[in-house]
């Protein structure tokens, strides 16, 4: 066999901060490549959202990391001097500097190799929906 790669993007608007789920879209993009075995990079190339493997069975999971993030950095603060576009600017900068710009997911099956209850998540930090582009990389046969 032959080592493959497949690159894709995903463009999604979100609705604000907080989480929503892209295991379906990024299963989709496995599924269509073709690949049965290998590794799921992703990027997301934004410095005030993030990504994450969290759990996925009950939502309060992710709004309990939301408010335990919104005490750890809240908007407003004023250590900040950079506040160009908002009181939310700077937290979500630090945010995203304390959450993850990338992961990798083993490919297994033909589908992303997750526990049971995990899912991935793109991690809007900013108060308005913005549009975010996630870069996917898929290597494997």
């Amino acid at each position: 066999m032959t080592m493959r790669v497949v690159t894709r993007e995903l463009s999604l608007m979100t609705r604000g901060r907080g989480a929503r789920e892209l295991t379906d879209d990024i299963n989709a993009l496995v599924r269509d490549s073709g690949l049965r075995v290998g590794l799921c990079s992703l990027w997301i190339r934004h410095t005030s959202a993030a990504l994450l493997v969290s759990e996925n069975a009950d939502p309060e999971v992710l709004r309990d990391l939301e408010r335990f993030m919104a005490r750890l950095v809240p908007d407003g603060d004023p250590l900040f001097r950079h506040v160009d576009e908002g009181d939310d600017d700077m937290p979500a900068h630090v945010r995203a500097v304390l959450t993850h710009t990338d992961l990798s997911v083993p490919i297994r099956d033909g589908r992303l190799a997750l526990g049971a209850w995990q899912g991935v998540f793109l991690w809007e930090h900013r108060v308005r929906g913005q549009q975010r582009r996630v870069d996917v990389t898929l290597l494997g046969e």
